[in-house]
């Protein structure tokens, strides 16, 4: 009704219906030519009952921008060929010009003590943050040179009775409340239990829902976390910081005065405590969470620890809160990050009899035998202890899910008892990632044993005898063993032999079955049973070097739909006529770039081209015509300005207009593994912004869809309080 009385002379009737006013709308415009501007569609719903009132005609070129915070609906809006353009935050710079402004303090904005830092990390970039904290500050008379330590206090104080904050604080309550369960609510706001500036691991913090009750799978939903992390980020309430190669989000956290908003609901609604000012409040919270607070003396606190249901340490906690016989309910216990953990400690863990979820650091270097206790316990994750040898009372727990670490089981391994508890049923192990092979016995003759395993992880020593390694062969064989089960399996091996003198991989026989597979070591040639894995999506290739015919026996690979090949050097090769047919993703990671030739026909689906090489020059070239679906190509942000302008000219003449993305080394969290720190991504937002790389292409050439009208969608994600009503404007 609103765009037929723009468009129209004469008002529509008031009595009209949707479908009518669909109707009378569609014949109006057929004969002209229109650019429309719909602002922020919040459901597919919306835009499916109005896309047919636009026409599409074979002489008239016409437009539809859609804005929307919601990467769903920004997808489905957008046509065939037509382009969704995600908005950037500001950058650093101009965040501080329109702070200062907003503050009016843009005469200060030249001296050296006026850094307001702090309050920029808080504002994350966002317009709407920006300019309601710089009204903020303004109404409260703070000239000259504010305390920004205090402001970002007070802000958090106000956010909900300020006038100067009060349109923010809206579109923060709406991003709230619309989540459409509770479940999802609670979710949001766990991570409150998060230092703003903090990188949260995606899978650590899916797992601990998981171990909260907050969610329960069912047979409707096997894996209700992972649905509730995409419903967040197709919100774009929560963002990516770290991402792997293939573009699966490592790292998250939520924006700035998202997070404000999220530690003040959780607290004021006794979901979580903090520690500040030198006390632990409120006082009846079950969730709490210590970042630095290093409590000595716990007797004036006045906080109850006995019913305290889930604690988290980032930093030094103290003694007194390391005092595990005050604590009688905890169900999650994560010390991955806790500085000041030590063996001792472990003692008294291995009294929690409800613990579910556990993750250690700190100075542990060996476990007890006293962990056989945890009997509800689902995850252990010892990636960030020193811990080398596991206790077989591990292995015996009957809940647990999920193990990480990288370590071996003791000499002496009492066999017929494992044998016994692994054969009986009772053994609930997915997650093993990972184990050492060396001339000692160990996993692999258990791992035979272990039917329910999803994801394994192993590492090859130099010491592993030839005894040793035929006993990994004979488990890696069971593991990938095809039952030609018509779920959704999600098997995935890792595998580094490196340090092996064998070749471990030969002699794999089909029938057999992998989701994922990653291979680190010499790979002379392709491993047979590779070719034979039925429907493997994802592969993973590390070698000094890779021949040609390793390359040459890749096209064969069907079903593959990410392909990533990490190598000193490639030789050369030439991808022929309908090889990887379905291959969606290609990563390089070279340092001496050779690339394949493609011919016409091969990689007919390729969507994203990945160049992650720091040594590509003008030279390393990669003919992109043939890609017909290119959607977007990936360079290191290190690259010259010259090699990335030449991409960037490159990509203009293809015929999709893709996108160059830029990638940079993150910065890994403190205390990554060793897999963190060498697989740390995140997208290079100012540079992109600066260069004007993903901008939408001049001319873009737009297919119809179903309906036949054409579709340049305009998607503004990431801005969940930028004021997505008033964008177009």
């Amino acid at each position: 009704m609103e765009i037929l009385r723009q468009v129209h002379d004469e008002p529509p009737l008031v009595n009209s219906d949707a479908r009518q006013l669909s109707i009378d709308l569609r014949n109006y415009l057929k004969t002209k030519r229109y650019f429309i501007v719909i602002d922020d569609i919040r459901s597919t719903d919306q835009w499916n009952r109005i896309k047919s009132a636009f026409p599409r005609l074979q002489d008239v070129s016409s437009r539809i921008v859609v804005t929307t915070k919601f990467q769903s609906v920004a997808n489905t809006c957008s046509s065939t060929n037509g382009y969704v353009h995600k908005m950037r935050r500001l950058d650093d710079e101009c965040s501080k010009q329109l702070l200062l402004k907003e503050s009016c303090l843009q005469e200060c904005s030249d001296s050296s003590q006026l850094d307001p830092k702090v309050i920029l990390d808080k504002c994350d970039g966002q317009p709407l943050a920006l300019t309601a904290v710089g009204q903020f500050i303004q109404s409260r008379n703070s000239v000259e040179q504010p305390e920004w330590e205090g402001v970002c206090k007070d802000v958090r104080c106000h956010l909900d009775s300020d006038d100067a904050l009060k349109r923010m604080h809206q579109v923060l309550t709406h991003d709230y409340t619309s989540l459409p369960t509770h479940e999802l609510k609670a979710c949001l706001l766990y991570f409150a239990m998060f230092p703003s500036d903090h990188r949260v691991r995606t899978k650590r913090l899916m797992r601990r829902w998981l171990a909260e009750g907050f969610l329960v799978p069912s047979p409707l939903c096997s894996d209700p976390a992972a649905q509730s992390f995409r419903e967040l980020m197709d919100r774009n309430i929560i963002q990516s910081i770290d991402v792997s190669n293939n573009l699966k989000v490592k790292t998250c956290k939520t924006y700035g005065m998202m997070h404000e908003y999220v530690v003040r609901k959780s607290l004021s609604e006794n979901i979580i405590a903090l520690f500040d000012d030198g006390k632990i409040q409120p006082k009846h919270a079950r969730r709490l969470s210590l970042h630095d607070s290093s409590i000595s003396d716990s007797t004036n606190l006045e906080f109850d620890l006995s019913h305290v249901r889930s604690l988290t340490v980032i930093g030094e906690a103290g003694k007194a809160m390391l005092d595990f016989k005050k604590y009688q309910l905890l169900r999650v216990l994560d010390l991955e990050q806790c500085t000041d953990l030590q063996n001792d400690h472990l003692k008294e863990i291995c009294n929690l009899l409800l613990i579910k979820y556990l993750s250690l650091g700190g100075k542990v270097t060996c476990l007890t035998k006293e962990l056989k206790k945890l009997k509800l316990l689902e995850t252990l994750d010892l990636r960030r202890t020193y811990v080398k040898i596991l206790p077989l009372e591990v292995i015996q727990l009957p809940n647990l899910i999920h193990l990480f670490g990288k370590f071996k089981l003791p000499n002496k391994v009492v066999q017929s008892k494992l044998h016994k508890f692994l054969s009986s049923g009772q053994f609930k192990l997915q997650t093993l990632s990972g184990f050492l092979v060396d001339e000692s016995e160990g996993f692999a003759e258990l791992m035979v044993h272990m039917n329910k395993l999803r994801k394994v992880k192993i590492w090859c020593e130099s010491s592993a005898t030839s005894s040793s390694l035929t006993n990994v062969k004979q488990a890696i064989q069971k593991f990938i063993h095809d039952v030609k089960d018509p779920a959704d399996d999600p098997r995935s091996l890792s595998v580094h032999f490196e340090g092996c003198s064998e070749n471990l991989l030969e002699g794999l026989e089909a029938p057999c079955y992998l989701r994922s597979l990653k291979l680190q070591g010499n790979l002379p040639k392709l491993p047979e049973f590779v070719t034979a894995l039925r429907r493997l999506r994802e592969l993973c290739l590390q070698s000094a070097r890779l021949t040609a015919d390793l390359l040459t026996a890749l096209g064969n690979l069907k079903d593959l739909l990410y392909l990533k090949l990490v190598a000193d050097k490639l030789e050369e090769i030439t991808f022929r006529d309908r090889a990887l047919p379905n291959l969606l993703c290609l990563c390089f990671v070279v340092k001496h770039p050779t690339f394949p030739k493609v011919e016409d026909g091969a990689l007919p689906l390729l969507v994203s081209l990945q160049l992650l090489c720091e040594n590509l020059d003008d030279q390393c070239v990669v003919q992109i015509k043939g890609f017909t679906r290119l959607r977007e190509v990936v360079l290191y942000d290190e690259l010259n300005t010259d090699v990335k302008a030449n991409w960037v000219q490159a990509v203009k003449e293809h015929q999709n207009r893709p996108k160059v993305l830029l990638l940079k080394k993150a910065d890994p969290p403190e205390g990554a593994t060793e897999n963190e720190i060498t697989e740390c991504f995140a997208m290079s937002e100012g540079q992109v912004q600066k260069t004007g790389i993903q901008m939408p292409p001049e001319e873009p050439k737009f297919a119809s869809n179903n309906k036949g009208q054409p579709v340049a969608c305009v998607a503004l994600t990431g801005l969940p309080i930028a004021g997505i009503g008033t964008v177009s404007s």
